[in-house]
Order: structure tokens, then sequence, then C-alpha cells
């Protein structure tokens, strides 16, 4: 019987909250699955933020073999681990834990998913002007990416201006030569880009089941902004167009989701856990089973 549960499967899993919306488990079991490997993946929502310590010492004391982790906890989970890698600690954020000897290291493959969404759909980040929606996990991921593939200039805007400001100087320190600017996202208007621009969408707004939040609205300078974006990226992916998507649609932008960003950050932890390969022949099979159910 394919994936049956046996005295020696092993088990991943997800910690987040909201989890229940993830098709992460669809996708780490089908690998599992297709490339033989005695493994289960299941989500683990950690409602009370309290209590986060405890859930990561409690996979690692019960033999789970690692974990993934998503919002609200990729920043906050680090200080519950045994090291992190040194990309993680340059971004100052974790999405995937693997078992080392006295707790869980830390890694962060959000870069290497974002790097093969913008591949997939031929847009390069250099020399180009980029808005950056949110300061959390996402964004730390996305920002860095920019910074290193050459952006000309980064733009982070984000509810609480100090979160922004801080990002920025982070990303400063190791990228010195891009321009960077930061502020509330109730002063969008006075950060406009002057010129056509790569939009990143990396708050929770417009999540599923809260599918109709919009990161924008209200926000003075939102339609210029809209109007000026070229290309938009939102790292959620179910809906499969958030109301942040439609929009720039509707201004004549072109759009992506976070589905292949999240496929490729998977692909990499179900590595990193396994020590499998996952070919490309496989990377697409599952892409296109999860775009039937997003």
């Amino acid at each position: 019987m394919n994936n049956a549960v046996t005295g020696t499967t092993a088990v991943c899993g997800l910690l987040g909250n909201p989890v229940s919306h993830s098709v992460s488990p669809q996708i780490h079991n089908t690998l599992a699955q297709d490339l033989g490997q005695n493994l289960v993946y299941v989500p683990l929502a950690v409602t009370d933020p309290g209590r986060l310590g405890d859930a990561v010492r409690g996979a690692f004391a019960t033999g789970l073999l690692g974990l993934n982790v998503t919002v609200p906890y990729k920043n906050a989970v680090i200080p519950f681990l045994e090291a992190a890698d040194p990309l993680a600690k340059q971004i100052g954020a974790v999405n995937t834990l693997v078992r080392g000897d006295s707790g869980y290291l830390g890694y962060n493959t959000d870069v290497a998913g974002l790097r093969r969404s913008f591949e997939q759909a031929a847009v390069s980040l250099r020399g180009r002007h980029v808005v950056l929606l949110g300061a959390g996990g996402a964004a730390r991921a996305a920002g860095f990416l920019c910074a290193a593939e050459g952006a000309e200039s980064l733009t982070i805007v984000n509810r609480t201006a100090e979160r922004a400001r801080q990002l920025s100087a982070d990303i400063g320190r190791f990228y010195p030569t891009v321009r960077l600017r930061a502020g509330a996202l109730r002063e969008l208007s006075d950060f406009l880009p002057d010129a056509g621009c790569i939009t990143i969408q990396c708050t929770s707004a417009g999540l599923y089941p809260r599918v109709e939040d919009d990161p924008l609205a209200g926000v003075a300078g939102a339609e210029e902004l809209l109007a000026r974006t070229d290309f938009a990226f939102d790292v959620i992916y179910r809906p499969g167009e958030t109301v942040f998507l439609r929009r720039v649609r509707e201004h004549g932008g072109r759009t992506m989701n976070g589905l292949v960003m999240l496929l490729y950050q998977g692909i990499e932890a179900f590595e990193k856990w396994t020590g499998c390969r996952v070919d490309g022949a496989e990377a697409a099979k599952v892409l296109g089973e999860l775009s039937l159910i997003v």
C-alpha cells in the first residue's frame, strides 16, 4: 500500500497560524510517494504565539524529521533553534528546520523559491526599481534577493514604519550599493518610483479565508503604484488571484502568485530532510497537480 504509515514512518510538518489553507501537505506527501520515501507531512497550527518554543521543542523531542515554518513565525522561531545557516542569519528569517544534534537547524529556502518564480516568469530584477509591501519573514527573503540580484532601488513600506526601516538597514549593511527607502504604508505616496517598477506583495492581506482583504485599501498613492507596476508578485497562492493581483492586472501589469515559490521552497526543504534529488519532471508534475486545486 502506497504511503502506508508504519512504525518507522518519518514525520514532517508545517508550523504556523493559519495552516488549514496550506497545500504544503500535498507537495510533500506527493513527493514522498513518488520518490519512495516513508514519510508523511502534516499541518501543525500554533495558535498561541507564546507556545511556539514549546512546539519546536516538542517536535524535536518526539522525533519529527523536519519542519517548515510559515506566518507569523519565520522570525520568531530563530531563538528556539540549535543554529541557523549563514543565509538565514543574514536574512533574519527561517522557513525550514532540519534535525541537528540537540535541536533543529534553520534554513531559508524562500529565497530559492522566489528566485525560481522570477526565472519562470522571465523577469529580471537587475537594474529595476522594486517596491516591497511588508517587512515580515517573506519580505526579508524578497528584499535580500532583490539586492543580491542587482536591483537598482528597493522601497519598503509596511504598516509599522519601524520594521520597514529595520529591514532596509539590515539589507544596506550587506548591499550598500542598492538605493534603499523605507517608511509606513500610509506614506506610500511619498515613496512612489518615478518609472515602471516591480511590486512584491509580502503581507498576509488577501490570504484565504480573508480573500477580500487588500493591502492597499485606503492608501494614498495606491492607484499611482498600480499604474506604474509592470510586474507584480504576491507570495499568496490561495486564492490564485488576490485582490492586489487583480488590481494590478486591471491596470495592465503582468502578475504571478506564490505557487511556484511555494513549490520550490518546499522541494529544497524536502531534499534537505531526505537527501533525495527532485528532478524537473517531478517538479513539473507536482506543479500541475497543485494548479488544479488552488
